[in-house]
């Protein structure tokens, strides 16, 4: 029983002992010391590379495509045919707007061509000469027959006097009366086809008219066969400017980025069947937050780092800032008010880049844009830095042995580093990433990482 309490004795002098040397050596912090150096503040984000400007080859008409060969990354020039309408298809257009051509010209020859018109005119002319002349005999013929017709009258006359004073016979009497009686129907007869021959020659005087209203015709028909041989020549142009266009090329020195038509098949207008682009104007495209891309401006320097570019991080600069933000979700299911920021690589260092990493198009990476820098501030760790109640910056100093919780301005400020300019000095030690049970006043250890 002694021996037992003996034992609890020792135990807890022991503790004692070594509480004491704990409390006379305080408690151990690992600590950082403020120094002077260069520091520079940066906005890091994910981007994703991506080229300024891509070239769409696009079906200029509805049509029938070849089997596109170009595939995804082969090398095109300028002019190189990429895609193309099959020919067949094409030649037959040409074909059958070349015939609507010649048609047009055909019948315009045939309109112009007069000659039998004017013959036929000349022929009416002569036609109503000679009926004019007709006619005038027909009149001179009735002038006659009228005077035939009242010499057998007065005849007549004559004879009946001559019967009634007994001087003639009735045989003579009746001649002198038959003779009257034929003049006046010849005469009739006359006066009938003259009638006739008139009414003939009033119809046969409309002839020339007719033909001539026939050629004026014609003439008004040569415009309307000119107007129609214009659409036929410019059916023409489209159907040659489609067999043209239907031989589609690289606009531009560059690579196939997408193919979209591997097979013959039909494709309506505007269909994409190729993207090709420029891989040497490879740029960065990085969504910064709002409140940190009002730090950013054009010309300040950038790294561009991950797996896609290798160990060594790829220098670039700041190209532009759109004007528009835009909302975007980020992994955690925040909205998030983001800018779009364009960074440019060093055009040497990107030549190398591709040679060595065969860096592509919508990579992921992720850009370090450096927004503000000084060569010279005192800096200490960012993890020594917390808000206080009055959510000012503080930090624990070490004097004297023990931890003060010390009130600080800072400046430039990064992931690893933070510029004090107000409440500490060079070579003050700080407490790197304090424990939240520590207090003001507390005995510590300083121990260096």
């Amino acid at each position: 029983m002694r021996t037992w309490i003996l034992s609890l004795l020792v135990a807890a002098l022991l503790a004692v002992g070594a509480s004491y040397e704990w409390l006379a050596s305080g408690k151990p912090v690992e600590v950082a010391v403020a120094s002077f150096g260069p520091i520079r503040e940066f906005v890091d984000e994910e981007a994703r590379t991506r080229l300024p400007r891509t070239y769409q080859v696009t079906m200029p008409f509805n049509g029938r495509i070849e089997p596109i060969e170009a595939v995804e990354g082969a090398h095109v020039t300028a002019g190189q045919v990429v895609a193309r309408v099959v020919p067949a298809d094409l030649d037959l257009k040409v074909a059958e707007a070349q015939a609507a051509v010649d048609r047009a010209e055909a019948s315009l020859r045939e309109n112009d061509d007069t000659s039998v018109e004017s013959t036929g005119l000349q022929q009416a002319l002569s036609y109503v000469q000679s009926m004019n002349r007709t006619v005038e005999a027909a009149t001179e013929q009735v002038k006659a027959g009228e005077a035939k017709r009242d010499l057998a009258l007065k005849t007549w006359k004559r004879m009946r006097t001559l019967y009634e004073s007994r001087t003639t016979d009735e045989d003579e009497l009746n001649r002198a009366e038959v003779s009257k009686i034929e003049a006046d129907v010849s005469y009739q007869q006359d006066v009938l086809l003259l009638s006739a021959l008139k009414s003939l020659q009033a119809a046969t005087t409309l002839v020339p008219t007719v033909v001539r209203q026939y050629i004026d015709r014609k003439r008004l028909k040569h415009d309307v066969l000119l107007q129609e041989k214009a659409e036929a020549e410019t059916r023409l142009k489209e159907a040659l400017r489609d067999r043209q266009r239907g031989e589609m090329t690289s606009p531009i020195d560059g690579v196939v980025l997408e193919r979209f038509e591997t097979n013959e098949r039909q494709v309506s207008a505007g269909t994409v069947l190729v993207t090709i682009g420029r891989v040497e104007d490879l740029e960065v495209e990085v969504d910064v937050l709002s409140q940190d891309v009002v730090h950013v401006k054009p010309g300040q320097a950038a790294d561009i780092y991950g797996p896609a570019i290798g160990r060594e991080p790829a220098h670039g600069v700041v190209e532009r800032i759109y004007p528009a933000g835009f909302t975007k979700t980020s992994s955690l299911g925040v909205e998030q008010q983001r800018v779009k920021v364009i960074v440019r690589f060093d055009p040497d260092e990107l030549e190398e880049l591709r040679n060595k990493q065969d860096l592509g198009v919508g990579y992921r990476v992720r850009a370090r844009i450096y927004t503000e820098e000084a060569s010279r501030a005192l800096v200490v760790p960012r993890s020594a830095l917390f808000r206080g109640p009055a959510s000012d910056w503080q930090v624990f100093a070490v004097r004297e042995g023990k931890a003060w919780l010390v009130s600080v301005r800072v400046g430039l400020m990064n992931d690893d580093q933070t510029e004090i300019r107000e409440g500490l000095s060079e070579s003050e030690p700080v407490i790197v990433a304090p424990e939240t049970s520590l207090t003001d006043g507390t005995r510590v250890t300083m121990v260096k990482p």
